[in-house]
């Protein structure tokens, strides 16, 4: 069963007199818990492809089905909402708050889902104790390793229960043998919590271990193994 469908997704970007196309006519069916990598070179479209499927981001034409909802229609109060609740994000950057402590960081999506505050704290512990961060929970940043700080950005995308993990890059920063215990915690997540899982990635060691392989280029979907 399809969790997402693209069809015929395209995005546009007018500059000056040019336009440019990063997604050019998409069509793409996602099954529900799959882990699916999608490779291709520097602008090829992959990260506008993830921007678009986790509302970020809307096609210029083509439409979007996410657990049958078509997510181009929605307003941006519901776009905000199906981004909290449906869509956890990792990023290559991690993008934590830097005076913000692990815990707290995770806690962040609860604030905007409007969870109680012994409710938020409950969750996010129970989030970064599966990362295995139970004894840096009050560290900021600063005071974590690059994996560590890759593993508090995970706990805060698993603690709404997503349908959904879109990792963009998520090892770009990280040396081997930081990336493969990362990409194994995806996958572990993945298995255990039946998430769909949608990794962009430069890593063919990545892309390895995904269920399938989707092959991007010039904004177009090519050859999935």
């Amino acid at each position: 069963m399809s969790i997402i469908q693209l069809k015929g997704v395209s995005r546009t970007y007018v500059m000056g007199k040019e336009t440019l196309a990063a997604l050019d006519s998409v069509n793409l069916d996602i099954k529900e818990g799959e882990f699916l990598a999608i490779m291709g070179p520097s602008g090829s479209g992959k990260s506008t492809f993830a921007n678009i499927i986790g509302g970020l981001d809307k096609p210029s034409a083509g439409t979007i089905i996410v657990d049958g909802e078509e997510i181009n229609k929605l307003n941006d109060r519901k776009l905000s909402k199906y981004r909290n609740k449906k869509i956890g994000f990792v990023f290559q950057s991690f993008n934590l708050l830097p005076t913000y402590t692990a815990l707290e960081n995770v806690m962040v999506p609860l604030i905007l889902s409007g969870e109680s505050s012994k409710i938020r704290r409950q969750k996010a512990e129970d989030c970064l104790k599966s990362v295995g961060l139970d004894g840096r929970m009050d560290h900021k940043p600063n005071q974590l390793s690059g994996g560590e700080r890759q593993r508090v950005s995970i706990a805060r995308a698993l603690v709404n229960d997503p349908q959904i993990i879109i990792a963009d890059e998520p090892t770009g920063n990280l040396d081997s043998k930081k990336s493969e215990e990362i990409v194994a915690l995806l996958k572990n997540m993945n298995r255990k919590k039946k998430i769909t899982l949608i990794v962009i990635t430069h890593d063919p060691n990545v892309a390895h271990e995904a269920d399938r392989v989707v092959q991007m280029h010039d904004g177009k979907i090519g050859r999935a193994t």
